[in-house]
């Protein structure tokens, strides 16, 4: 059964075997810089919806997105085409995505929190059993042009192997944003966005 909601002016839609629409996502798509006339790739884009939310923020953006899995690329291709935005959805591995190094302004990412093994995994989608998090982010690095932004939401316990993978790969931290559902609950989830080849200095926001 296909499911729908709106996100603004676009409408997103999916169906069972598609990582459905969630509240990482919808903050990720608020916290990532984005200007207008900027190249954008979403790393595992699943139904496409970051490529809506950052669509719906502003104009004439050039919209890619890559996942492995057919059905999620076939649903986010869809969901560009009924909204009218222009765009590339890729079928295939991240890791090896045929795309030119240094091609986007903006690469973002919504991946799987759990490494292997780690026991909260929950299958393919939510675990690293397809991409690592190192392998995302030397990804990331390698399709961001210098000075360009690598914006992805994850777990606030991988704080600390976030932060060592971006570095590792050029990727430096520049803002960080912890979420929690209320003022007496822990956080929950961790926006983080990096720039390549960026000076060191983070700015915690509110």
């Amino acid at each position: 059964m296909k499911k729908t909601e709106q996100l603004g002016p676009y409408t997103l839609s999916w169906e069972e075997g598609v990582f459905p629409l969630g509240g990482d996502a919808l903050a990720l798509g608020a916290f990532s810089t984005v200007k207008s006339g900027w190249r954008v790739c979403d790393l595992g884009t699943g139904s496409g919806v970051l490529l809506l939310l950052l669509a719906r923020r502003v104009e004439n953006l050039s919209l890619t997105g890559i996942d492995i899995a057919p059905l999620s690329a076939r649903t986010a291709r869809e969901n560009l085409a009924v909204n009218g935005l222009p765009g590339e959805i890729l079928c295939g591995d991240l890791r090896a995505a045929p795309l030119p190094a240094g091609s986007f302004d903006l690469v973002v990412a919504n991946p799987p929190y759990f490494p292997v093994g780690g026991g909260t995994s929950g299958g393919p989608a939510r675990s690293e059993e397809h991409c690592t998090l190192e392998e995302l982010c030397a990804a990331a690095s390698r399709l961001v042009k210098n000075g360009g932004r690598f914006s992805l939401c994850h777990r606030p316990e991988r704080l600390v192997d976030i932060l060592c993978a971006l570095r590792t790969h050029g990727l430096e931290p520049k803002r960080l944003k912890l979420v929690s559902h209320g003022p007496d609950h822990p956080p929950s989830l961790l926006l983080v966005e990096a720039v390549k080849q960026g000076r060191p200095g983070v700015a915690i926001e509110p």
